[in-house]
């Protein structure tokens, strides 16, 4: 299951994304915004960040304008990683060496077909594991308010 929110600005691209999805017959769960008013990404960015981080969905995708303020909204979220992509290259590292669990993407940055690839990039690459997960343990120690040192 894929968590998918958006601001107003973002919603033409996830609507882009959600029809990727439903043909790779991907499941999904919209949290919103479902028009075109305005209104605040944070909102939207936290109501899909906390199904990520609970388990309820495996990963998730964000759009508002350029996918930096809903991206630094999710990463409040304790446990998320989401990272802002415009390309496809940081797409597949965000996965194989941060274990990235949100993408976000802007709609005024991004066009529709390039969002597909990143999306294909985010959701088809596995992590690594290895090196890489001592910094991910790293991550979530300063989650948690520890010193490291």
């Amino acid at each position: 299951m894929i968590a998918l929110g958006s601001d107003h600005a973002g919603l033409p691209l996830k609507q882009e994304i959600m029809a990727m999805l439903d043909e790779m017959h991907l499941p999904y769960k919209d949290f919103g915004t479902y028009t075109t008013d305005s209104c605040d990404y944070a909102v939207f960015a936290q109501r899909a960040a906390r199904a990520v981080a609970s388990g309820e969905c495996e990963r998730g995708i964000l759009c508002c304008g350029t996918g930096i303020g809903i991206s630094i909204a999710a990463n409040k979220v304790k446990g998320i990683r989401c990272v802002a992509c415009s390309d496809c290259f940081s797409a597949k590292m965000s996965r194989a060496h941060n274990d990235a669990n949100m993408l976000a993407m802007g709609a005024r940055v991004v066009g529709p077909e390039l969002a597909r690839m990143i999306v294909t990039f985010f959701l088809t690459t596995d992590f690594e594991g290895g090196r890489h997960q001592r910094r991910i343990d790293q991550i979530a120690s300063i989650e948690r308010g520890e010193d490291l040192g």
